[in-house]
């Protein structure tokens, strides 16, 4: 069986063009994380990056002060890991095909 390595690089352009696309679609997807039931909500997008932070006006008390960062490291760390799971399965759509699955690939660390 002889080597295709013009049919290979071929693919590995294909995969290359696809990839870049994906990347660029990664901005229109966004999740949102939840903390305190609610009363902290943060929106990340397919980069990994906040968009948006959300604090009801009621933790903004003495009293929740040393609540709120934990809630808010909660609440921000749930819409990254959902982001990026969204991120994964758009990468791992767009690129369906191209490559074997290899054990251990891991197409989420091109999302960021």
């Amino acid at each position: 069986m002889a080597f295709d390595m013009m049919g290979m690089m071929s693919k590995v352009k294909e995969l290359q063009d696809k990839m870049q696309s994906a990347q660029a679609q990664l901005q229109h997807l966004t999740a949102t994380g939840e903390a305190g039931g609610g009363l902290v909500k943060a929106t990340a997008n397919g980069h990994r990056t906040l968009t948006k932070l959300e604090i009801d006006p009621s933790l903004l008390t003495p009293e929740d002060r040393d609540m709120l960062p934990d809630l808010i490291v909660a609440a921000v760390n749930k819409a990254l890991e959902a982001v990026a799971e969204q991120a994964r399965q758009e990468l791992q759509r767009q690129t369906s095909g191209l490559m074997p699955n290899i054990p251990g690939l891991d197409l989420g660390s091109f999302g960021a």
